[in-house]
């Protein structure tokens, strides 16, 4: 490995955050899961959760939307609802999610430096009920078109960058390894840094 490999290689790994997550139940769309992909890598996000609970499973990501972020990423996948939302619940995450609900607040409103999972649904009927009864909360990215909808990926785009932007002014992102150490040992590996340092 060059050095300038694994200088790029460590510089984004120190930033990694394992404190937010995304969740995707029910996108139909692989290529909008692979914008997501991409989007979660570039503000560090370590891990995603894929749900079908009600679609099939995916095949391979799109690679040229995802440029190679699923290989950056732990991605896990479940086609149970509850068993997704242990594996969150389990790791600490509060849940969230996309939804234009009777209390939803608008994404400014949330604080998204907490240990937080970002729900979106699929393109077409959003979340299902069943895994909006396990949220803490729902969220609206405020808007004044006509048009009230975003892409799924524009819209955890959106959402991600708040969440850099809060998280950058908290001092999430000093250059200091945010991990633990059982998961930097594991992403150190899968990363192919083992035996660099």
């Amino acid at each position: 490995m060059s050095p300038e490999r694994k200088a790029s290689i460590t510089y984004a790994l120190n930033r990694r955050q394992p404190d937010i997550t995304v969740v995707m139940e029910n996108v139909h769309d692989p290529h909008n899961i692979a914008a997501v992909m991409r989007t979660c890598d570039s503000i560090g996000i370590t891990e995603m959760f894929i749900l079908n609970n009600r679609i099939g499973r995916h095949g391979l990501f799109g690679n040229k939307a995802s440029s190679g972020s699923a290989k950056w990423l732990v991605i896990h996948e479940y086609e149970d609802t509850e068993e997704c939302v242990k594996a969150i619940k389990d790791k600490g995450y509060q849940i969230y999610a996309t939804h234009l609900g009777e209390h939803a607040k608008s994404l400014y409103e949330l604080d998204l430096t907490q240990k937080v999972a970002l729900v979106f649904g699929n393109e077409h009927g959003g979340l299902t009920e069943g895994l909006l009864k396990h949220c803490e909360g729902n969220f609206i990215i405020p808007q004044v078109g006509m048009v009230k909808s975003l892409n799924i990926s524009v819209a955890c785009a959106v959402t991600l960058y708040e969440a850099y932007r809060q998280r950058e002014l908290k001092g999430c992102y000093t250059g200091e390894n945010q991990l633990p150490a059982d998961m930097h040992k594991a992403l150190t590996e899968k990363w192919g840094l083992a035996g660099e340092e």
